[in-house]
């Protein structure tokens, strides 16, 4: 996955980064002392050597320049026990200074591979993510177009069924606390399939749902269609929400669910899915009633 890798990646560069932080504290740390000892010694030097600025230092690590004075071994003997260890400790700082200097370039490099390994990978994440998008949303424009299908079919049946001289008995205006007895009952139903034309919970459909629903836990007999739900009570806006409210979806309206509260709905979604409460944040609002 192109996510892990550029985690991997991630990780790999923090701990370049901090890797070479630290080497580049032991660098300047060492050029520091480097400083402190090669003062030294020149000015030892100085102290011996008062005919100018000469370069003991380069004398005494082999500097081509300080070849032909006769002269070295003298000044050699002249060196007490801690020059001579000044000079070692100024042999060993730079020799530890070039390694430590090779060490924080091939850090660097290193770190700016991970950087490009990472610019890789991000640019294949939103490349994926791009075309998963590209197919929800064309997944998200079918199944509207399928709802809106069943939705008509729907309607077709139910128009059928009422010139047939069909139809539900009325029932008196329900009272408030019937209403409030709607979402504990549709809560019950959670799980129950998705079932095209259904109206009992062997299967429902969108408005199959809500129509058994009202009828059982209110006494409200609601059309069987969504797009007659939603004229079947009081148009409410959707900041005055309350739970128990129809919630209608799709232009034209071909879904509905019953609103719990909390930004939420409950509703039997499609084909191959079952009984669910969802977010509000659904696309396609149409507006809400109250039975």
């Amino acid at each position: 996955m192109a996510a892990e890798r550029y985690n991997e990646a991630s990780e790999k560069h923090a701990a370049l980064v901090a890797k070479k932080k630290k080497a580049y504290a032991r660098l300047k740390k060492v050029e520091k002392r480097m400083g402190v000892v090669q003062k030294h010694l020149n000015t030892r030097a100085n102290s011996m050597y008062r005919t100018g600025q000469l370069g003991f230092v380069d004398v005494l690590l082999g500097a081509q320049s300080f070849e032909e004075f006769a002269s070295t071994w003298d000044v050699l003997r002249d060196l007490n026990a801690s020059d001579a260890e000044s000079v070692d400790e100024l042999k060993g700082l730079r020799t530890e200074y070039k390694a430590v200097h090779k060490d924080v370039r091939a850090k660097e490099q290193a770190a700016a591979k991970q950087v490009a390994v990472m610019a890789a990978n991000k640019r294949s994440i939103e490349s994926q993510l791009a075309e998963r998008k590209r197919k929800l949303s064309g997944l998200e424009a079918e199944i509207a177009s399928l709802e809106a299908a069943e939705e008509r079919a729907r309607a077709a049946s139910a128009a059928s069924f009422t010139s047939s001289g069909g139809g539900g008995r009325n029932y008196p205006p329900p009272s408030r606390k019937a209403r409030s007895e709607v979402v504990p009952y549709a809560m019950k139903f959670i799980g129950v399939p998705y079932r095209w034309g259904g109206t009992t919970p062997s299967g429902f459909d969108c408005s199959g749902f809500t129509q058994y629903v009202y009828r059982n836990a209110a006494g409200i007999n609601l059309p069987r269609v969504s797009r007659a739900q939603i004229g079947a009570g009081e148009r409410v806006s959707r900041s005055d929400l309350a739970p128990g409210d129809l919630v209608f979806f799709g232009s034209p309206i071909h879904h509905v669910g019953i609103y719990v509260g909390g930004g939420r709905y409950i509703h039997a979604p499609h084909t191959g899915a079952r009984v669910r409460i969802d977010s509000m944040q659904r696309r396609g609002y149409a507006g809400a009633c109250r039975p």
